[in-house]
C-alpha cells in the first residue's frame, strides 16, 4: 500500500475578511448600555451613514509551502467599520501579505481587540459615554503599506497620505 502525501494547505485568496460570529459579543460588550444593535452582514453596499477606519490586531499564517515565512504578528491590522441607522454596523478586516512571497496571509484575529474596537464605536456613534480602548505605543516593525490590503484600498490610517 502506497502512502498518501499530505494536502498542500489552500492558498488564501481573500483580500478581506468579515467575523459576523463576533456580533455576540460585540452583543455583550455594548449591554447594558445599549439594548438594540445589529450587523448588517452585506460589506458592499453604500447605505452606510457613518464609517471609521481603525486597527485590530492578530496574526498571520503564510500558506505556500515554499515561502521561509511560516507567520507573523500585526498589531495594525486595517478594519473599516460602518455604522447603520438603529445601531446597525458592519466591519470589514483587510487581510496582509507576506514579506517574503508576497501571498496572502491566513489571518487569526484577536478577538479581544475585535470586540473593543467596534464595540466602543458603535457606542460613540449613539452617544453612549464608553472608555476608549487601549492603544499600544507603536514599538515593533515598521508598517509595510505595500503588504497591506488597507491601504491598497486607502483606507488604513497608516497609509502614508493619510489625513
Amino acid at each position: 500500500m502506497t502512502k498518501k502525501k499530505a494536502p498542500n494547505p489552500a492558498k488564501e485568496t481573500r483580500t478581506c475578511l468579515t467575523f459576523p460570529w463576533h456580533h455576540k459579543n460585540v452583543l455583550k460588550a455594548v449591554s447594558p448600555k445599549m439594548t438594540c444593535t445589529w450587523i448588517r452582514k452585506r460589506v458592499s453596499d453604500t447605505s452606510a451613514d457613518r464609517e471609521y477606519t481603525t486597527h485590530v490586531m492578530g496574526d498571520f499564517k503564510c500558506m505556500n509551502t515554499t515561502c521561509s515565512t511560516p507567520g507573523w504578528g500585526s498589531k495594525k491590522v486595517a478594519i473599516q467599520i460602518r455604522g447603520y441607522a438603529g445601531n446597525g454596523y458592519n466591519a470589514v478586516v483587510f487581510n496582509q501579505r507576506c514579506k517574503d512571497c508576497d501571498e496572502l496571509g491566513t489571518l487569526h484575529l484577536d478577538k479581544k481587540s475585535y470586540v473593543e474596537r467596534i464595540a466602543y464605536r458603535i457606542q460613540k456613534w449613539a452617544g453612549v459615554q464608553a472608555e476608549q480602548p487601549f492603544y499600544a505605543s507603536k514599538n515593533g516593525l515598521p508598517h509595510k503599506s505595500e503588504l497591506c490590503e488597507g491601504c491598497k484600498r486607502g483606507v488604513c490610517r497608516q497609509t502614508n497620505d493619510w489625513g
